[in-house]
């Protein structure tokens, strides 16, 4: 894609563009592009959106940004619901600069482009015999992407996907592309493990993949008190990869449950492959009943534990125990991947895990408006109320342990690593979802999640970066401590006139209390406004939406 239709853009940027189009190196940009997350949740408007092929050309981008005064921001999948990609300045996509450059069956180290899909990625793995030792529930990401938010899968024999990295190659904001490792350029290298794109471009990845494997897993669900009664003993130590689904109105859990099969033994006849049956979620029948089911909860919000009781029980099964086990053997490619379903706000959270169970009950008392007396009462403690509020299920839960591979003397803990630095993290997932792209009604989302955050808050969380959330820089600061002055040391060291900052950067990290006066970056893109998001009808009376909009720069 190289485009010289650039009419609209101001004379200046027109006059540099074309200075610099005689070094043989394109310039593959194109204007009147519209951004849009993968839920929906925001869109935007850039002045360019660039999609480069080779690292001559990402360093030509970002040369030419830095004469022409502009933010650069780079972009893969969207699936943050967050508007952390959002901007009016210049897009960059690695959609195209996507190759795997050398892949060692041997030693399992893989070098690959940064815009490289995680599926892609996998493909390639797998073509050699190899795999990624743990993923997240979807598989769209860019590798630079999942390492840029810290994205896991939930295992206590495994943290984040970025402990797989071995070293990296980032285009800095002076248009230099800099190797770093634990050896290496260290500081670069453990800022760059979880970035959120404040450093520079991430432009390429060397892994350290596994012997190809598949999963034999098996599932069931459960009343809620039996996940809390072997919380502590055999839960999250029954398989390699364990997760969990919780259903807070019927207190109810789906517990999953993998372990390995070595490709040998799938070559072998030993154990062959078998898929379970769709489920009714993701047949096409269950996907439309959800979706309608969901919209009409947005006008009738009591019928929502219906719902969850009618559309679950049909999923999972209305029995308790091992009448709704269901089992498969498959490639870990697929046993990893989840249907996201729809539009979506997820809020994400990791707390110490041993406080699991006490974070469940009291958000189960909080939303059932338990009292005293009632089966399962706690004192929840939240400062919020909870009447006339309804919220949609599951709650995702999964763990993991960045203990057990990384660590700060190794040099491979990102500063930025939301999850205890002395034990395994537990991951609590609210999801709210979007029916046909419309929010949730009488601020549901702003609720829930307000109660949320509190609670979180209260039990010593950290928000998962490419998630929804609502934490200040000053709060950032007081709980990752030296971490977090050292990540602001590399951001400012490698970008100091910002020009990977834009308002997601300053809301969330720099703020008063790394700035002092929180002044302006020279490259750093400010100011918006927030527009209704597209099919958002309003009742009388109702508030605007909290979270979804038109970014407007």
């Amino acid at each position: 894609m190289t485009s010289t239709n650039f009419t609209t853009l101001p004379i200046e940027v027109r006059t540099a563009i074309t200075a610099n189009s005689s070094n043989g190196t394109p310039f593959r940009a194109r204007t009147a592009y519209t951004h849009r997350t993968w839920a929906r949740t925001f869109s935007s408007l850039p002045e360019l959106f660039i999609q480069p092929e080779s690292l001559a050309e990402i360093e030509k981008v970002i040369t030419l940004a830095r004469q022409c005064r502009r933010r650069l921001t780079t972009v893969g999948s969207g699936h943050s619901p967050s508007d952390l990609t959002c901007t009016s300045s210049w897009m960059l996509n690695l959609d195209s600069f996507n190759r795997v450059l050398s892949v060692d069956p041997a030693t399992g180290l893989c070098t690959v482009e940064a815009g490289i899909r995680l599926y892609q990625l996998s493909e390639a793995l797998d073509a050699a015999g190899l795999a990624m030792p743990s993923l997240g529930s979807i598989n769209d990401q860019s590798i630079a992407g999942a390492i840029s938010t810290g994205t896991h899968g939930s295992s206590l024999k495994h943290g984040l996907v970025s402990e797989t990295i071995v070293a990296m190659k980032v285009t800095m904001a002076d248009g230099k592309t800099r190797a770093c490792s634990a050896e290496e350029n260290p500081e670069l290298f453990r800022a760059a493990l979880l970035s959120v794109g404040a450093l520079g471009v991430i432009t390429e990845v060397t892994l350290k993949a596994v012997p190809a494997f598949s999963l034999s897993w098996s599932q069931a669900i459960d009343a809620d008190s039996k996940l809390f009664d072997t919380w502590d003993t055999s839960l999250w130590k029954q398989a390699e990869f364990v997760r969990v689904w919780w259903f807070p109105y019927m207190r109810r859990a789906v517990v999953w449950h993998a372990d390995k099969v070595p490709k040998e033994d799938i070559d072998s006849g030993k154990v062959t492959h078998h898929q379970p049956s769709t489920s009714f979620q993701d047949s096409k029948l269950g996907y439309i009943l959800y979706q309608n089911l969901l919209a009409l909860a947005r006008w009738f919000p009591r019928i929502t534990p219906w719902i969850e009781r009618f559309v679950f029980g049909l999923n999972y099964g209305f029995g308790n125990g091992e009448v709704t086990r269901v089992s498969g053997v498959q490639p870990s490619t697929q046993a990893f991947l989840l249907n996201c379903l729809y539009s979506q706000f997820v809020n994400e959270w990791a707390i110490p895990l041993h406080k699991g169970p006490e974070a469940l009950q009291r958000l189960a008392a909080w939303l059932n408006r338990l009292q005293p007396g009632d089966p399962g009462y706690v004192d929840h403690r939240i400062p919020f109320s909870a009447e006339g509020l309804w919220v949609h299920s599951p709650v995702e839960v999964r763990v993991s342990d960045t203990t057990v591979n990384a660590s700060a003397a190794a040099g491979n803990r990102p500063y930025l690593d939301i999850t205890p630095d002395d034990g395994p993290a537990l991951y609590l997932n609210a999801t709210m979802y979007r029916p046909y792209y419309r929010d949730p009604t009488r601020e549901a989302t702003e609720r829930y999640y307000r109660a949320f955050e509190w609670l979180m808050r209260d039990l010593g969380g950290k928000p998962h970066w490419a998630k929804t959330f609502t934490v200040t820089p000053s709060e950032f600061a007081t709980w990752y401590g030296e971490d977090w002055r050292q990540f602001c040391k590399v951001r400012n060291e490698v970008d100091p006139e910002g020009m990977f900052v834009g308002p997601w950067h300053r809301r969330n990290l720099l703020g008063e209390a790394v700035a002092g006066e929180a002044k302006k970056l020279a490259l750093e893109e400010v100011g918006f406004e927030r527009e209704l998001a597209w099919g958002w009808v309003p009742r009388d009376g109702e508030p605007e939406p909290g979270y979804a909009g038109l970014v407007v720069w």
